[in-house]
């Protein structure tokens, strides 16, 4: 058994501890293990625990998520936590290297390794494209040896009953790791020429307060001419989308905070973190978003210790049962901190 060095910026906190605790548990007894956590909750850092114990025994150790983009944030996260250890990043055009103590990869990319990971965690098992794909799933478990750790913020009725049957177990943590609630999305319903007049005055006073801002959009359309719109009103902005040439440098040029704003598709959905962030779903009610992805889009704000804060505002023409439902969720959520808090006071 080897010395595996685990380095955290934060300590884990009770509630992420003991859950920390029993997914190492879980995997030493043979249990698969579903974390159904919140947004923000710190569900990769969970994770870590399990992740060390593996590599401590030589055991094959795979990362599994269905976006590039998130794979190499993670890439940079994991590397950090564990600065004495091989990790790689393998995804579309980036595959020289496939073997390290941890490989964390695209789901497209798990049919490079049959029978392999004796650990395989696999975080937004509810996210485009892996979410409803039989082949991904059956890639997933072809490359599956030992046991494997599921982690969702949103995850479907089906992955849910399956992970209370025999030799599994469901694991939840409805609260945010700085015991801070999730914003809670306010709903603004205006006609469609009037919804840009209120972005771009939104967009405005942002810029004055100095908040950084997504502003989503259901299309690679819409983020092109939206923002051929906004910039009109608005200056110093940039859009992002699945086709946009350049994205990687583009969202980090906002992470060093030279755009005020940034129009984006699905692509930032998940795995980005960052500081005082201020979330504006623009046709909200559009049939592409679900409860699921407005909860997770909505899970961008207020995710640092030190700025645990923001505004999250679904914009469309009407209020959608899915708007409704990602908020009453968001809610329910909310109400587990609380008790959490009171228990903390006894």
């Amino acid at each position: 058994m080897q010395n595996v060095r685990l380095s955290l910026k934060y300590p884990l906190s009770k509630e992420q501890n003991e859950l920390s605790n029993q997914i190492i548990a879980n995997f030493k007894s043979g249990i698969d293990t579903l974390v159904y956590a919140v947004c923000g909750s710190g569900k990769t850092e969970i994770s870590y625990g399990v992740i060390a114990y593996a590599m401590s025994l030589g055991l094959k150790v795979g990362f599994a998520l269905p976006r590039r983009d998130v794979v190499i944030e993670l890439f940079f996260r994991l590397k950090e936590a564990f600065p004495e250890q091989k990790v790689v990043a393998v995804y579309g055009g980036h595959v020289s290297t496939l073997e390290a103590d941890c490989v964390i990869l695209t789901t497209h990319q798990l049919y490079r390794y049959p029978h392999y990971f004796d650990l395989l965690v696999m975080d937004e098992i509810d996210a485009f494209p892996f979410k409803g794909s039989d082949l991904l799933l059956d890639m997933f478990r072809q490359a599956l040896k030992g046991h494997c750790l599921m982690m969702s913020a949103t995850p479907s009725k089906e992955v849910v009953k399956e992970y209370r049957s025999p030799g599994h177990m469901m694991l939840t943590l409805h609260t945010r790791f700085h015991k801070h609630p999730i914003p809670v999305p306010s709903i603004v319903t205006l006609p469609g020429r009037l919804q840009k007049l209120w972005l771009i005055s939104k967009l405005r006073k942002y810029k004055k307060e100095g908040k950084p801002v997504f502003v989503f959009v259901p299309s690679v359309s819409l983020s092109e001419s939206l923002f051929r719109i906004v910039c009109f009103g608005v200056s110093g902005g940039n859009y992002v989308s699945s086709k946009r040439e350049g994205r990687e440098k583009i969202i980090q040029n906002f992470k060093d905070g030279k755009y005020p704003f940034l129009i984006t598709t699905a692509v930032l959905e998940r795995g980005v973190t960052i500081k005082n962030l201020q979330v504006i779903v623009f046709h909200a009610d559009n049939r592409i978003y679900d409860a699921a992805a407005l909860i997770q889009i909505a899970g961008r704000a207020g995710r640092k210790m030190d700025a645990p804060k923001g505004e999250v505002t679904f914009v469309g023409s009407k209020t959608s049962e899915a708007m409704d439902a990602a908020i009453r969720e968001i809610e329910y959520c909310n109400t587990f901190l609380q008790s959490v808090l009171r228990k903390d006071k006894t």
